[in-house]
């Protein structure tokens, strides 16, 4: 009942603005279930700073198994029902856990500062793009959230009587050892955190991230704790211990450690509502002081609300639909919100940003974004991003190359300028040859260029492509190798190899073109005739056995693969599906292959190795109302407007990406190759705004008729002309301005 609830509260609080607009449609409750890794919390698109309700410590309701898998890799769970605060700085939609840290919390009554015996049941709970809120049942107080990009902002509503926030450093999703607060005003701390064990990374790669947190009212009772159980109440009764810690100039208290945090404590004759904000930064506290003042200075709950929210509506406006239910609209709009988390803001309002490898500070005058999961993001989020939203794609590109200037190689899975190298394969080169040849030009591509034919040819001490003397020799990893997943990190090779192929040949580097393409085909040599897919091989050339071509799935372990089976990587090629349909033994054999992978429960969506697979039918004429089935059955299974309504881990937005293009009617099949394949529109009329700065065209629509679930394409006219075929070059879908579905039962 909690959820339909928070419905219910969120229509009301929303009906006070226009039911019209994109915003509306947002449900940040969805991916908050089922292992999508999203959290309800307040940010601004892209922002630093985030507040999520943190209930994953204490009091689950979930069996063991669920609770190891899902508590960890993010702060909120929708079938938990125990809340101990608010963390400021975290992660949506990752696969492994970090961040989830700087916890505030309103509690009342006597202070106690163990999270176990302050946390609180909640009710009331709702959300919208740039907004959170919820009642603490514990305490009767009421919580409403909401940020700017470096500054979270919180509002607590107290009724009469003792009342005390808490700021607690010592929970969090990982345990880094380390932080350090210090009160500095009577309603002021400052501090840091450690974080940094994304994926369960060794110590070294721990960093720093700080804060200012400030009241809106002062206090005459605070303090700092160090140890819950060596705190015995008031300043006056603190009990001696071990730990560092020190009073100096009055009130200044200071304390270093692990489990350590600071109260602020309020005797209330009404109810009063204190508001809290807390600036970040991966810098310095001066520089957290100064994101919390130009932000926020001066400005009140409300009007930081009001400004958030205005800048979601401005950023999903730029996609109109028509037609469809409300389900659907929210869907598609809270698919469009996930994309515009990450990658999110790391510099700072002065432009200062910790550089990779060494964390120097380093200082832009554009964006410097970071929260790079390009395994999972190369397949379709950043074309979604060079198609509607130009200019982000480009700063992307950028942070990306000024990684490769302080680091010597491109990025792999950076987060907050630390490389934690979380899975296989080149993915950053295939992003930058694709947003070059889909014509966003404003970024040095000779660098590019060098740092992709580094990471491709450099065989000592690669680390983004180890193993790659014996690819290059053999043509694929071999069992010997011990890469993992050699068979993935073949295709994923043979994929990146393509995309320097494609930006080699419009470089007019022809032989490289010729050296590359010839390389990203060489997955043929794992290629087994007898069942039709790809299996691992020892040095020798000799099939490795025993061979279990649905080990693999769901995490188990498989030697040839890394998330995944031979089914499901078997057409992970996507550069190259003429020629798989020839090694499957022509077009009938390749759909019957792709039949039995859907039909027999193989096609994981909730991964990305298949992703493409429901638009592989196109290739085959005949075939292609196979896709619009396969599509419509899962977006209608997965896809929905609850908190189980994505597939899986939303991947810092891929799953939300998949779900935008093919509602939209498009997806891009081939990464590096700006082509898209038609699929059945989920709207009457789709309206994307281009950036005329990007763009000759102004806005490229969409329309169809009876669209819907189960409506197949019958004709598709492109500019009142009949389009033949199911694939369209970008050049062409741009300047077509209209593109025209005419759908049949």
């Amino acid at each position: 009942m909690k959820y339909a609830a928070s419905l219910i509260i969120s229509f009301i609080c929303l009906s006070a603005f226009s039911q019209e607009r994109e915003v509306d449609y947002v449900n940040p409750f969805i991916g908050t279930s089922n292992y999508g890794a999203t959290h309800p919390g307040a940010m601004a698109p892209r922002g630093m700073a985030s507040v999520s309700p943190f209930n994953v410590a204490g009091n689950l309701t979930l069996n063991p198994l669920e609770k190891d898998s899902q508590w960890l890799s993010n702060p909120y769970v929708h079938e938990n029902s125990f809340i101990t605060g608010f963390s400021h700085v975290n992660l949506s939609g990752v696969g492994c856990p970090d961040l989830g840290v700087i916890l505030s919390m309103p509690t009342t009554g006597a202070l106690e500062v163990d999270h176990l015996n302050y946390g609180s049941t909640y009710t009331n709970e709702r959300a919208e793009a740039g907004y959170y809120g919820v009642k603490l049942e514990k305490y009767n107080v009421e919580v409403n959230a909401t940020a700017s990009e470096r500054v979270g902002v919180t509002s607590y509503k107290f009724p009469a009587g003792q009342a005390n926030i808490l700021l607690n450093l010592g929970l969090g999703l990982t345990n880094e050892q380390g932080g350090m607060l210090k009160i500095v005003a009577k309603n002021e701390v400052e501090g840091m955190r450690t974080v940094g064990s994304f994926c369960y990374n060794n110590p070294e790669s721990a960093y720093p991230v700080y804060f200012v947190a400030r009241l809106s009212h002062s206090s005459e009772n605070y303090g700092i704790w160090k140890d819950p159980q060596k705190y015995k109440g008031t300043e006056s009764q603190w009990m001696g211990y071990n730990g560092k810690i020190r009073f100096k100039e009055g009130f200044r208290q200071e304390v270093i450690g692990d489990s350590i945090g600071a109260y602020f404590s309020f005797d209330l004759e009404k109810e009063t509502t204190i508001e809290m904000k807390i600036g970040i930064s991966y810098v310095s506290i001066e520089n957290a002081r100064e994101n919390l003042e130009k932000e926020t200075a001066g400005q009140g709950f409300n009007s930081i609300h009001k400004r958030t929210r205005e800048k979601w509506q401005n950023k999903l406006s730029k996609i109109e639909v028509k037609g469809g239910s409300k389900d659907d609209k929210t869907v598609f709009y809270t698919a469009l919100y996930h994309t515009q988390i990450h990658p999110s803001i790391l510099n700072d309002v002065n432009g200062e940003f910790p550089k990779l490898n060494g964390r120097k500070t380093g200082k832009t005058d554009e964006v410097r974004y970071s929260v790079f999961s390009l395994w999972d993001t190369y397949r379709n989020y950043h074309q979604l991003m060079s198609l509607v939203y130009p200019d982000e794609q480009l700063a992307m590109v950028n942070s990306m190359l000024e990684m490769y200037k302080e680091n010597n190689w491109l990025p792999k899975w950076e987060l907050n300028s630390t490389e934690t190298f979380t899975m296989v394969g080149d993915p950053a080169a295939v992003v930058l040859a694709d947003t070059y040849l889909r014509g966003l030009r404003d970024f040095d591509i000779e660098l590019a260029y060098e740092a992709m034919i580094k990471g491709a040819t450099h065989t000592e001490e690669n680390p983004l492509r180890p193993g790659l003397n014996e690819y290059m020799k053999n043509g694929f990893l071999s069992v010997e190798s011990e890469v993992g997943g050699m068979v993935s990190t073949t295709l994923e090779y043979n994929i990146a190899d393509y995309a320097i192929s494609r930006l080699a040949d419009k470089l007019d580097r022809k032989k490289d073109a010729e050296r590359f393409k010839d390389r990203s085909i060489s997955y043929r040599n794992l290629f087994d005739e007898g069942t039709g897919l790809l299996r691992p091989k020892r040095r020798n050339n000799d099939w490795f056995v025993p061979f279990d071509p649905e080990a693999g799935a769901n995490f188990t372990e498989n030697v040839g693969f890394i998330e995944g089976n031979a089914y499901q990587y078997v057409f992970m090629v996507p550069h190259d599906i003429p020629g798989m349909i020839e090694l499957q033994g022509g077009a009938e054999d390749f759909v019957a292959q792709l039949d039995y992978i859907f039909d027999n429960q193989h096609y994981d969506m909730a991964n990305e190795p298949d992703f493409g697979y429901p638009f592989l039918y196109n290739y085959v004429v005949g075939a292609e109302w196979k896709t619009q089935e396969r599509v419509d059955e899962l977006l209608n299974e997965f896809y929905k407007n609850s908190p189980d309504g994505l597939p899986g881990n939303d991947d810092t937005g891929t799953m939300s990406a998949w779900a935008v293009f093919s509602m939209m009617g498009i997806y891009p099949i081939i990464p590096a190759e700006p082509v898209y394949t038609f699929v059945s529109p989920q709207f009457e009329e789709v309206i994307i705004h281009l950036d005329e700065d990007y763009y000759d065209s102004e806005q490229l629509i969409i329309q169809a008729n009876n669209a819907g679930q189960k409506h197949f394409i019958d004709s598709i006219f492109v500019n009142d002309q009949l389009w033949d075929g199911y694939f369209i070059k970008q050049s062409e879908l741009i300047e077509a301005n209209k593109i025209i579905f005419h759908l049949e039962n």
